[in-house]
């Protein structure tokens, strides 16, 4: 994901160096401290002494503190463009983005815009007029300031204004100086807008600490409404940083109750979110969204409906504007699960509708264009290969379309997200249509010589079994046909043979945790009678791919969808199936976890003595002293709290076990 609009400002001493390479300081690690509100590092002046950086911030404001300790000369520059590398594979394809400053030395203020899109070269909205603006408020006056170029490093002195690339504002304070606040506002919109996100959200006045607290507020809102005991410090880092980073996207693109839309270059009034990762967050990450913060998921729905009406389609992965990144049109799950968990502040019909459109309409040139992952001057992907040929055949055609095999599957479970929306809005013969099309289409690439699925060509001759896939391989897909677990089963030869055939999956290191095909296989065990088996493998997963150092996640945070998995799993039960209204059981990893849900008249309180100290296993899952017979939980039942009680044990458990009751199998030693 590009960055969009960013404003950089750097502090320093002596000689202003506005050049990147020129302009770096020292500092160490040790040295800095970091939490969801607040960040702050000691670093080594250029021309001798330190620098004190602190920051915080809000939703369209940043706020920082400089504080100069036996330095001479205090600056703070605010670069508004620079040079932008475009991809990875060539570090010298760099476009040039158009910037401006202004400089008001009575004000104390630099403002300035940033016309830099990074994501502008792929996907099909061009957002001509796109541009950031800010507005940057010094709490000292400036005694001498001027423009810069960042590209030589040319300063301008006394100059108030500039424009074009690579350009800079910088402001000098007096010799004695010794603290510098700044507090930056942006917008899509307008700097004046910029200007009025300041004072509302950081007006003058606000030291960084009431910054500091009133962000810490806003996550602790969040954050202690989950309790957790049986949980040491370290489990507890691991734990609430996934909170954290699940509750990060899609982020806020409305200010003041209007928002820049890119798809038709116009201010419209309404909410707005952006930074929708929908490929992977329909897995888990919106599922999380819904129980802890479901105040804002109206609005995230209707957000993506007003994305349709201005562009024409859902988004598929909106940064600004669509993206084309990844496959599926998995804004159908998002919207179908809302609505199933009893959501309706958003427009039901043109829900439908935008839905409805995705499923049915394929994109511009289908039979001839690739549209492989980032593909330019292309228009919208949606669901490339829809007539060539899934709709007619069910697969999209290798020899058409790239990641055809995984294009197969992912469309066949938007096909049940769309059956699922509209038996909610009753549409039974769409319902109909839909479910009976996502139950055949993915079937159609299993090769039952081979016991894998497989992408196929417009012939239907086999294509290859490393053909077809994105982020994954024929293992990892095999097992994705989350809406028919049972036909799955029933192919690769009933519930035993399935479940050697996950423990040929896991045992010959084909699972793959970093990337999202892969994490709700372990789950599948429960499906098929093997509970203990999903216990035993979601507890190996997570001590092998969460920690609490720099490295904590063994992948892509994915906007939230790794650290969703943690936190359901922690939980005990995972959302396999998103449309479903179901979770499968897991194993709880913690002796208590108390969760209060803003909507839910009581916690959700699980209750598993012995599940952090040794007792991996379940022998007995009762929700509100009902029974569980099978690993399944249903979100009404959960949905407005619950008492979830687990009995645990330290030896493999015949609850939900049907199918291992005639095998044996030693226990892992990682448990």
């Amino acid at each position: 994901m590009g960055e969009s609009g960013q404003v950089v400002l750097v502090p320093g001493s002596g000689d202003v160096t506005p050049h990147f390479e020129d302009r770096g300081m020292r500092f160490s690690h040790d040295n800095e401290v970091i939490s969801a509100s607040y960040y702050s590092v000691h670093m080594d002046a250029s021309h001798g002494g330190n620098i004190f950086a602190e920051q915080s911030a809000t939703s369209r404001v940043g706020h920082l503190r400089f504080t100069f300790t036996g330095t001479t000369s205090p600056w703070v520059l605010l670069e508004a463009s620079r040079a932008s590398v475009m991809g990875s594979a060539d570090p010298s394809n760099v476009t040039f983005p158009h910037g401006s400053v202004a400089i008001d030395p009575s004000a104390r203020e630099i403002t300035g815009t940033n016309a830099e899109r990074q994501d502008f070269i792929i996907g099909p909205n061009p957002a001509p007029g796109f541009c950031a603006y800010f507005v940057a408020r010094f709490s000292e006056p400036a005694m001498e300031w001027g423009t810069a170029s960042v590209g030589d490093g040319a300063l301008q002195p006394n100059i108030t204004s500039a424009e074009g690339k690579q350009v800079a504002g910088y402001v000098k304070f007096k010799e004695d100086v010794t603290t510098v606040d700044v507090r930056i506002g942006v917008s899509f919109i307008s700097v004046d807008q910029a200007r009025k996100n300041l004072e509302t959200e950081i007006p003058d006045g606000m030291t960084l600490e009431e910054t500091a607290r009133s962000t810490r507020e806003a996550w602790a809102e969040k954050l202690d409404r989950i309790e957790i005991q049986g949980a040491n410090d370290t489990d507890k880092e691991i734990f609430y940083t996934g909170v954290y980073h699940a509750l990060q996207y899609p982020y806020e693109q409305s200010e003041d109750g209007q928002y820049y839309s890119g798809y038709d270059d116009t201010v419209h009034e309404g909410e707005s979110y952006t930074g929708y990762s929908i490929w992977d967050t329909f897995r888990a990450a919106w599922a999380w969204q819904i129980l802890l913060a479901p105040e804002r998921i109206d609005d995230m729905v209707q957000s993506m409906l007003q994305d349709y009406k201005e562009g024409g389609w859902l988004p598929m992965w909106k940064n600004i504007v669509e993206t084309n990144i990844m496959i599926g049109t998995h804004a159908d799950s998002l919207v179908a699960e809302a609505v199933l968990k009893g959501f309706t502040g958003f427009d039901a019909d043109l829900a439908w509708e935008a839905v409805h459109k995705d499923a049915t309409v394929p994109p511009t040139d289908d039979w001839t264009i690739s549209y492989y992952d980032r593909e330019e001057n292309v228009g919208y992907e949606v669901r490339a290969g829809l007539t060539s040929v899934y709709a007619t055949e069910g697969w999209v055609a290798n020899d058409i379309h790239s990641e055809s095999a995984s294009r197969t599957l992912d469309y066949s479970y938007d096909d049940y997200a769309v059956s699922v929306l509209a038996s909610a809005l009753n549409k039974p013969a769409d319902a109909e249509f839909f479910h009976n099309r996502s139950m055949v289409s993915p079937f159609t690439i299993f090769n039952a010589g081979t016991g894998f699925m497989e992408a196929r060509n417009v012939s239907g001759a086999w294509a290859g079994q490393d053909e077809g896939w994105t982020e994954g391989d024929m293992w990892a897909y095999t097992f994705d046909v989350v809406h028919d677990v049972p036909r799955l089963i029933a192919l690769r030869g009933g519930n035993a043979s399935f479940v050697a055939f996950l423990d040929e999956h896991f045992d010959g290191g084909h699972n793959d945790q970093t990337n999202e095909p892969s994490h709700h296989i372990p789950y599948l065990y429960s499906l098929a009678g093997a509970a203990s088996r999903t216990q035993e493998r979601v507890r190996s997963i997570a001590a092998a791919n969460y920690n609490a150092t720099v490295n904590g996640l063994s992948g892509n945070e994915d906007c939230g969808q790794m650290s969703a998995w943690y936190l359901f799993s922690a939980l005990g039960f995972y959302p396999v199936n998103p449309v479903s209204g179901e979770y499968i059981v897991g194993s709880p990893f913690f002796d208590y976890i108390s969760f209060s849900l803003p909507s839910a008249a009581r916690p959700l309180v699980i209750s598993a003595p012995g599940a952090s100290s040794g007792k991996p296993y379940v022998t007995a899952v009762t929700i509100d002293g009902v029974p569980l017979s099978a690993p399944i939980i249903r979100h009404e039942q959960i949905a407005n709290g619950a008492d979830i009680e687990f009995e645990m044990s330290a030896t493999p458990a015949s609850w939900g076990s049907e199918t291992l009751k005639n095998t044996t199998r030693n226990v892992r030693d990682e448990l």
